[in-house]
């Protein structure tokens, strides 16, 4: 398992790339001022951080659980970041509608799109984070 640091450090870092990438990417592509998208990456990146945490912990115990150990597959990569996402979607569907003044249907186009952007986001940042910070028993190993 990962410490309380790392995860913190992970869940920091995956927030500030993903913010530095997301709001210049986002308002080019959905139209909206930059300061705009910037709010709403904002917002999902605090709504994120806060679900990261927990799920990642989650999730790691679910996986100490069923498969007695927490190193990942690719096919457990990919079921983790849809999951993650998916989550994320139904936590942030509400704010997007209601900030944006749009439908929830608009809203909900948006956040899919989001949504693959950090499905694909996330899939890359972890797997180049576990290189980079291998989980302690491996590094022993």
């Amino acid at each position: 398992m990962r410490t309380k640091k790392d995860r913190i450090r992970h869940t920091l870092s995956f927030e500030i790339i993903g913010l530095l990438i997301f709001a210049p990417l986002a308002s080019l592509v959905f139209g909206f001022e930059l300061h705009t998208m910037g709010a709403i990456a904002l917002v999902g990146s605090l709504v994120a951080t806060v679900w990261n945490y927990f799920y990642n912990i989650l999730f790691d115990k679910a996986m100490l659980k069923l498969r007695g150990r927490v190193q990942k597959t690719v096919p457990i990569r990919v079921l983790h970041a849809i999951l993650f996402e998916g989550g994320l979607l139904l936590l942030f569907l509400p704010f997007i509608a209601i900030y944006l003044n749009i439908s929830l249907w608009e809203a909900f186009k948006m956040d899919i799109a989001m949504a693959t952007f950090y499905l694909i986001y996330a899939f890359v940042f972890n797997w180049v984070y576990d290189q980079v910070f291998p989980i302690p028993n491996t590094a022993a190993a």
